[in-house]
C-alpha cells in the first residue's frame, strides 16, 4: 500500500468521526420532548375555570392541584371542545364548582342535551310522568296544562326532533344554595298537529323549522341527589 492511500485513509476516518460525533449530538437534541400547546397553559389568567374530568372520565372530587394537573394532561381534546363563553359566565361556572366539588361542566352539558329531547318528546306524547321527574313544579304545570287543552280538544302532536344545531351557555351561578345554569338550544324540528281523525291541521314533517329555546336547569346545592331539573323555560 502506499504512503499517499494510507493517508486518503486516515483523512477519511478522521472525517467520519467527525460527521458521526456532529449526527449523533444533533438526534440526541431532536429526541428531546417537546411541551404540548396545552400544557402549562391552564394556569394562566384568562384558562377555563371549570373542572376538567379524569382520564376515565369522572370528575375530580378533591380539586387539588394534583388534580387539575391529571385533568390538563388526561382529557387535552376535551378542553378543546369545550366551547367558549364570556368572563361572566365563566364565573358562574367556577362558582358552582366551588360550591360543589362533584360539578363537571362537560357532563352537564352533554346531559342537558339529553334532556332538552327527553322533555320535547315526553311533552309531544303528553308523558305526564316523565315530565314530573324532569320538571320544577311551575314549568310542570304549565306543561300539564298544555296536554290537558291537546287532549279536550282531541289533537295530538306528531313532532320530531331532526337534530340539535348548538346549544350554548348563557348564563350560570349560585342564588341561595341553588346552582341555575341557563342554556340557548338551536335546533331542527318537523312540527305536526292532527285533529280527532288523525288529519293533518297544522305544520309538515316534509319541512323541519328552526326552533331556539332558551331553558333554565337548577339543583339545590344541599341535595344529595345528582340530578338537575328544568325550572324555566323561554323562546329565543
Amino acid at each position: 500500500m502506499t504512503p499517499e492511500i494510507v493517508i486518503l485513509a486516515m483523512i477519511a476516518a478522521f472525517l467520519g468521526l467527525r460527521l458521526y460525533s456532529v449526527l449523533g449530538r444533533r438526534a440526541e437534541h431532536e429526541e428531546e420532548p417537546i411541551q404540548g400547546r396545552f400544557e402549562g397553559r391552564q394556569g394562566q389568567p384568562g384558562a377555563p375555570r371549570v373542572p376538567a374530568p379524569k382520564a376515565d372520565g369522572k370528575p375530580d372530587a378533591k380539586g387539588d392541584a394534583k388534580g387539575d394537573e391529571r385533568g390538563r394532561v388526561g382529557q387535552p381534546q376535551r378542553l378543546r371542545e369545550m366551547p367558549l363563553a364570556p368572563p361572566s359566565v365563566e364565573r358562574g361556572l367556577a362558582e358552582i364548582s366551588s360550591a360543589d366539588r362533584r360539578f363537571d361542566a362537560y357532563a352537564f352539558l352533554e346531559g342537558a342535551r339529553s334532556a332538552y329531547r327527553l322533555i320535547l318528546e315526553s311533552f309531544w306524547k303528553g308523558d305526564k310522568a316523565e315530565l314530573r321527574a324532569l320538571c320544577e313544579g311551575d314549568v310542570y304545570d304549565s306543561f300539564a296544562a298544555a296536554i290537558d287543552a291537546r287532549l279536550a280538544a282531541g289533537e295530538t302532536m306528531d313532532n320530531r326532533l331532526i337534530r340539535i344545531e348548538d346549544v350554548a351557555i348563557v348564563s350560570a351561578g349560585v342564588e341561595s344554595g341553588l346552582a341555575r345554569i341557563t342554556l340557548r338550544f338551536r335546533s331542527d324540528i318537523a312540527a305536526v298537529t292532527r285533529d280527532a281523525e288523525g288529519h293533518v291541521i297544522a305544520g309538515s314533517l316534509d319541512d323541519a323549522i328552526e326552533a331556539v329555546d332558551v331553558w333554565t336547569f337548577s339543583r339545590q346545592l344541599n341535595s344529595s341527589g345528582p340530578d338537575w331539573l328544568l325550572d324555566e323555560t323561554d323562546a329565543g
